[in-house]
């Protein structure tokens, strides 16, 4: 008996070697796809989150692929080729897109950024010069190798052997039930975090890390789906939360030596595109970068800690954003996907008390949708590039700062003499990415005069090195450069013009300039004398880490009156786009019932949250992907409960405000507290 048992055993044991032989000998073109498709999955996370050797982002990927791949089998062996070569273009192309993605935007890609991918046409240069990398066509190999391995089992008449013994039913059903249960394995180590940031979607550097690209994909894919027809479903409960969330918030109108200050003025915004707050700071042989700028933060308030909180809709998302104290829509953009909602904004709130509202552009009327959204944040006239404005000077995506600042003036002027009071916003444009065509306009040089004493003679030489020239960062420089002198230029025209007696002027960054951290690198760390970078190993080089970088993307903030330059002073709370709203309602004399930010003067201890969840404080920058942070002041602890608290508050504010957005609850809210009324109304 012992040795039929032995026996058995031994032959079960060869049988399923056999098996195993047969499938590898058989099943070639499809090991070949799932294998370079894993690999890419890989490559993608290795280049940009360098999320290395994690198993889980693996089994995960591989589910996706195995299921994927499984209807493969629907084919017969010599049309199979045909769908997984499909399939391997598709992957390489997602591989490709959240690649460049990820470059400029330190993300990845959505389905529902199909709906915005026409606003690339317009920035057509900017996306070759700097998102393009070689890094991100890497990913072609898969399709060549898929090629290769067709064409070498073709002339071995593979298909025909495989022909014989493949059962393609049989096969499909065993390829999915493995894909199955690997997507129950990845499941089983879910922790509830990993389950909550997985539906919810807008941390997507997270989902990557732990779930891997295809997973995420597929994921989003659901998730656009389902954002269609959220507005069909779930209703009752996220409004429930919304009155939750407002009810519980202190709303208590408080007072400041701010208050009021500005009620009755004009309000002008003046949309600085791509400033980042350290040019105000930088100077090149002793010629600042942006003068003006830090001539207006001296004369007016200065927020020097304040950042944008841009998504994927980079300048749209910070017009509503500003405009509205809410987040960035989570799936697409609110200008694209979301303009026919009603949203509470500043424009609003400033017509009621009797505004005449406009923007200003010196691009295309249709560019990021601006005619529709516009009208919906609540602007009366919409000015822009080819209706309004006399085309005599282009640079980069179209009209000349300068020459549209000159034009816009006229405008004013007029909007002025016409209205008691006016509220508008100037979008700038010359300063956007890619900063080529500045060179043409601007003679500010980024050199590095030294000192030297000459070989020769040994007098001592003022000596040039070229330091920033010819770099994208120093093409950035000559650019805020410009952009700072159309900005003189504009307020001695409004002042010239009798504007600036009775206006406040608003300066903002909407974003930073998405430079690369490398760019930084020869900023920090060049020798004139050498003309080279120094090494890593010299005790005065300095390394640009991934937080250095987020904190040196905050952007200017100034509000400035010519008759309150009393209260000049710089503010060095940290403050977000959102707290502009409220801030301005303290001053202007309005109430913003529905603002996520705060009165920056009323608030003790400001947060600024992120649209990836991610959070700031006075004390601490904190990433919800890695789940780290890094103190502001080596010196200071802070607690778990700390972190926890703020990362709560960050995960409701993001979820209030796409609640908001997505199922148009203002509008819907309303609606129903009118009708409450008139029906109290009735009875009375």
């Amino acid at each position: 008996m012992k040795k039929i048992k032995e026996y058995d055993f031994k032959g079960l044991i060869q049988k399923m070697k056999a098996k195993i032989r047969e499938y590898l000998r058989t099943n070639i073109l499809f090991i070949t796809f799932v294998l370079s498709s894993v690999v890419n999955g890989c490559l993608i996370r290795f280049l940009t989150i360098k999320n290395y050797f994690d198993i889980k982002p693996i089994i995960a990927d591989l589910a996706v692929i195995l299921i994927i791949g499984s209807f493969g089998y629907f084919l017969k062996p010599k049309h199979q080729f045909k769908y997984f070569l499909f399939m391997s273009c598709i992957f390489v192309l997602l591989c490709v897109v959240n690649s460049m993605y990820y470059t400029n935007y330190l993300s990845f890609a959505s389905f529902s950024l199909l709906e915005t991918s026409l606003q690339v046409v317009d920035v057509g240069d900017a996306v070759v010069q700097n998102v393009m990398e070689i890094k991100d066509f890497c990913y072609l190999w898969q399709i060549l190798a898929m090629i290769f391995v067709h064409n070498k089992l073709k002339r071995k008449k593979y298909y025909e052997q495989v022909s014989k013994v493949e059962v393609g039913k049989v096969r499909l059903i065993n390829t999915l039930i493995a894909g199955v249960v690997l997507i129950i394995l990845s499941l089983s180590t879910m922790s509830s975090v990993d389950i909550s940031r997985l539906s919810k979607q807008w941390n997507r550097e997270y989902i990557v890390m732990r779930f891997g690209i295809y997973t995420y994909q597929v994921n989003d894919l659901l998730a656009t789906v389902k954002s269609q027809l959220n507005p069909l479903f779930g209703y009752d409960k996220k409004a429930k939360k919304f009155r939750e969330y407002y009810e519980n918030r202190d709303t208590e109108t408080k007072t400041n030596e701010y208050t009021d200050i500005f009620k009755g003025k004009n309000l002008l915004l003046i949309h600085a595109e791509s400033i980042q707050n350290f040019t105000l700071n930088t100077s090149f042989n002793g010629q600042e970068v942006a003068p003006n700028l830090k001539r207006l933060a001296s004369e007016g308030l200065y927020f020097s800690n304040f950042y944008a909180q841009e998504s994927v809709g980079t300048s749209s998302d910070s017009e509503f954003t500003l405009s509205s104290s809410l987040m960035p829509a989570s799936s697409g953009t609110v200008f694209v996907s979301y303009w026919d909602r009603e949203y509470e904004t500043l424009q609003r709130l400033l017509k009621n008390q009797g505004y005449y509202t406009f923007s200003m552009h010196g691009n295309n009327c249709s560019f990021w949708n601006r005619e529709n959204a516009h009208k919906t944040l609540g602007y009366d006239k919409f000015y822009c590039y080819n209706r309004d404005f006399k085309i005599d000077e282009t640079i980069g995506l179209g009209l000349s700062d300068k020459s549209f600042f000159k034009q816009a003036s006229e405008k004013i002027k007029k909007i002025s003499d016409e209205n008691k009071n006016f509220m508008g916003t100037l979008i700038m444009l010359t300063n956007h990415t890619p900063f080529t065509d500045i060179d043409e306009h601007s003679n500010y040089e980024v050199t590095k005069k030294y000192k030297r004493q000459n070989p020769e003679t040994g007098e001592e030489e003022e000596v040039t090195a070229p330091y920033m020239e010819g770099t994208k960062l120093g093409s950035y420089f000559k650019s805020v450069h410009y952009a700072d002198e159309a900005i003189g230029q504009l307020m001695n025209d409004l002042d010239k013009n009798g504007i600036l007696d009775n206006t406040v002027v608003l300066i903002y960054g909407d974003h930073d300039a998405k430079l690369k951290k490398s760019e930084f690198r020869r900023f920090y760390n060049y020798d004139p004398q050498t003309d080279t970078i120094l090494d890593k190993d010299d005790p005065n080089y300095k390394e640009v880490d991934y937080y250095e970088y987020e904190l040196n993307r905050k952007v200017p903030l100034i509000i400035w009156s010519k008759d309150a330059k009393d209260k000049a002073k710089e503010t060095k709370e940290v403050m977000g786009m959102y707290d502009i709203m409220p801030t301005l309602a303290n001053m202007f004399g309005f109430k913003s019932k529905y603002a996520l930010g705060h009165d920056i003067f009323s608030v003790d201890g400001n947060v600024v949250v992120f649209p990836d969840g991610n959070w700031l404080t006075n004390k601490m920058y904190y990433n919800q992907s890695k789940e780290e942070g890094k103190l502001l002041n080596p010196d200071d602890t802070v607690s778990v409960d700390y972190i926890q608290k703020y990362t709560k508050l960050a995960d409701e504010a993001v979820s209030i405000s796409d609640s908001i957005i997505v199922y148009d609850l203002i509008k819907k809210e309303n609606e129903k507290d009118n009708i409450t009324s008139e029906v109290q109304n009735d009875k009375k």
